[in-house]
Formats: C-alpha cells, sequence, structure tokens
C-alpha cells in the first residue's frame, strides 16, 4: 500500500555496526502503592475500531493487571511480591512498577521535554507526511506502515546521544541521565527474574553480555491524533525481540494493549510508573517458562500519547539458548527452544517482526547446527 519514508535503520537491536544514515526518524512506520489510582479508568475511551476484540475491554483483567511495588522487596512483603513478578512473567508477560527507584521529578521532566521536543522539531513534519500520503482519507485498512513518530537513541555499548540532531544539549543530558538510571533497573529485575527462576545472581544478564556487553537503547515516540484509527494501528501487533522492555508512558492517553487469553487488553497507564515487558529472548533462555507477548497500540482520535521504550537486549554476538539449568531429562525432548547468535535472530526479525514469533524460532533452528558457544564472558 504506502511506503513511508524512513531516515534511520530499524531500532531494534540498537547494533552500533547496525547501518545508519541518520540517527533522527520521523516517519509512519512501515515495515504503590495502591492508592494510585489507575488513570485508565477516568479516560473516556476513544476506540472507534470496529474490531470486536479492540471495543472489548474488560475492566476486571485490567484490574488484575500486575501491579509491582518494589519497595515491598525490602521488607516482609518480599516473598508475596516475587510470587507477583513470578505469575506477571508466567501468565502476562508484562507488569507495571511503582516506587522503582527513578524520582518522579526526573520523570516528570523527561515527560515535559519529550513532548516540548515533539512539538517544536517533529509534530509539523508528521502532518506533512501525513498530507504527501493523502492518509486523512484512506478507505480501507492500511496494514504495512504504523501511525508513528519516533527517534532512536543508542546508549550500549556505545552511546549515539551527541549525533542526533535537533536535541537540545539539556535533553540529551537528561536522556542520558534517565537511561543510566533504567539500565540499572533493568539489570536489578533480570536478577529478581533469576531468583524466580532458580538461576544463579547474574545469570541472565551474562548470557546477554556477548563480548562487548549488551545492546541497550530507547525508542522514543509520539502517537498523534488519527481521523481513522479503525483503518490504521498506531503500531501493529507484535512481540519484542530482545530481552527486557522498560517502558514509561503518557498517562493520559491511552492506547497500549496486549493479547491474553485471546482478548486484547489494556496496559492501563499510571502516572510515574514502569511497564514491564518480556522479549524474545527471555522466552528462549527460559524454554517458554516465561513467554514474550503479543502487543500493540491503537491510535486515538485525539490527544497525543507519548512512549518511552528503552530495550535492553543482548550483545550482537551473544549465543543464546535455553539454561541448562530449566532443562530436564531427557534434554533432546525438553529442549524445544533453539540455540542461535542474537545478531543473527535480529536480521530475520527485520523482516518479519509483525509476524508470529514461532516461525522465527523454528528458521533459527535450521541454522543451530552452525552456531558454536563461546567461553562465558562476565560483566
Amino acid at each position: 500500500m504506502y511506503r513511508a519514508l524512513h531516515i534511520i535503520a530499524n531500532y531494534f537491536s540498537f547494533h552500533p555496526s547496525s547501518p545508519r544514515k541518520k540517527p533522527l526518524e520521523l516517519c509512519l512506520r512501515s515495515s504503590i502503592n495502591r492508592d494510585h489510582q489507575h488513570s485508565a479508568f477516568n479516560i473516556k475511551n476513544n476506540f472507534t475500531n470496529t474490531d470486536t476484540h479492540t471495543k472489548t475491554v474488560h475492566k476486571e483483567k485490567m484490574a488484575n493487571f500486575p501491579l509491582i511495588n518494589m519497595e515491598n522487596l525490602n521488607g516482609g512483603e518480599r516473598g508475596a511480591t516475587m510470587d507477583m513478578i513470578k505469575d506477571a512473567c508466567e501468565n502476562w508477560g508484562f507488569f507495571e512498577l511503582v516506587n522503582h527507584g527513578i524520582s518522579h521529578e526526573l520523570l516528570d521532566k523527561v515527560e515535559k521535554m519529550t513532548k516540548e521536543h515533539y512539538k517544536k522539531c517533529m509534530e509539523q513534519r508528521f502532518k506533512e507526511m501525513v498530507a504527501a500520503k493523502a492518509l486523512e482519507g484512506v478507505k480501507a485498512e492500511v496494514t504495512d506502515m504504523d501511525w508513528e513518530s519516533t527517534f532512536f537513541l543508542r546508549h550500549l555499548p556505545t552511546s549515539n546521544i551527541s549525533e542526533v540532531p535537533d536535541l537540545e544539549d539539556e535533553y540529551r543530558n537528561l536522556m542520558k541521565d534517565f537511561a543510566g538510571k533504567l539500565e540499572k533497573l533493568a539489570e536489578e529485575l533480570l536478577d529478581l527474574l533469576c531468583e524466580n527462576l532458580g538461576l544463579e545472581k547474574g545469570y541472565l544478564k551474562n548470557a546477554f553480555y556477548g563480548s562487548k556487553g549488551p545492546n541497550f537503547g530507547t525508542k522514543v515516540s509520539n502517537y498523534p491524533p488519527c481521523p481513522t484509527p479503525d483503518l490504521i494501528k498506531g503500531l501493529r501487533a507484535h512481540t519484542d525481540a530482545g530481552g527486557i522492555i522498560l517502558l514509561f508512558q503518557d498517562d493520559k492517553v491511552s492506547g497500549l494493549q496486549l493479547l491474553k487469553d485471546g482478548e486484547w487488553i489494556d496496559v492501563p497507564p499510571m502516572r510515574h510508573s514502569i511497564v514491564i515487558n518480556l522479549g524474545d529472548q527471555i522466552e528462549v533462555i527460559t524454554n517458554g517458562k516465561y513467554k514474550s507477548v503479543m502487543h500493540r497500540v491503537i491510535a486515538q482520535t485525539d490527544g497525543t500519547r507519548m512512549s518511552i521504550a528503552s530495550f535492553y537486549n543482548p550483545g550482537n554476538d551473544a549465543v543464546i539458548y535455553p539454561a541448562p539449568a530449566l532443562l530436564k531429562e531427557p534434554v533432546e525432548k525438553e529442549q524445544s527452544y533453539p540455540k542461535f547468535v542474537f545478531d543473527d535472530y535480529m536480521k530475520l526479525y527485520a523482516g518479519v517482526k509483525f509476524q508470529a514469533k514461532e516461525p522465527r524460532f523454528e528458521a533459527m533452528k535450521a541454522v543451530e547446527a552452525n552456531v558454536t558457544l563461546r567461553p562465558a564472558t562476565t560483566a
């Protein structure tokens, strides 16, 4: 159908070796504390998608969305909190964190400056692209692009923040500070997952490390108002290819949904929370005990939704395979997931992101015999 203008390569791996023409992209993308109130319940449901699943948002499942108060890990409620994380990883693939150690002041400043940057540098260009593609008048469903304005920041193993155009120095420094705190939070979460899985502390971080350390980067997105949200998604349904994803999202404009039990469920926007979801690599390493989950963004008719998603992924040459400690005898039958080099998986994923993940795993099995394990590298 319509082809979007890409100004950089895909963001998913944040590989320093990946070709990049420019580090900024403006596009229609192709290819708890319990006294916090879920603002999702106070937001007018703007969904006009005729898809029955989109309209049917079950408040009961939204109310049961896993909400983890990380302060409870430091006291007598640690056991119950770890059980909540375990259940979220096994049955949801998503959970939401409060009291996660990142200050409200920092989050407020990130939100303010991100929205200011969009208004100043990206909003008009997005409108011009919509007009150029005549997308406001579409009559049929658009299946090969997303209603999304985006730019990308790479943090590890090397940073490109100083190279990204149109960013004020204060905003650059702010995002660098924010990324550092998210990196620490990601590694803390990986160790919590290890504890629940019965793996030694640091196992997942070391599995991701490769020879140069993990890949870590941030996708900064805005989803502007869309006149035809029933015909074009903010972001089409997919699972994330990488490791663990940390999302700071708009608490006033909803849109993120996950697929659970065959139905699309809203991920409740909550002020100052960080939403966590698991990527395909966690599913492989846990041999399917934890699973990546399909999710999407529904465009809204009014309000621009901010989304800042940070991806803590394996290094390019990290060899990913099920943790031996999670395999039972006989290994040949229990090991249902392949062994592969992460970069090879990303090359495959780039072309089939919006398709089911299972064929990707099967495709990697076909080349598994050529993968050799490298000596483990400790961080």
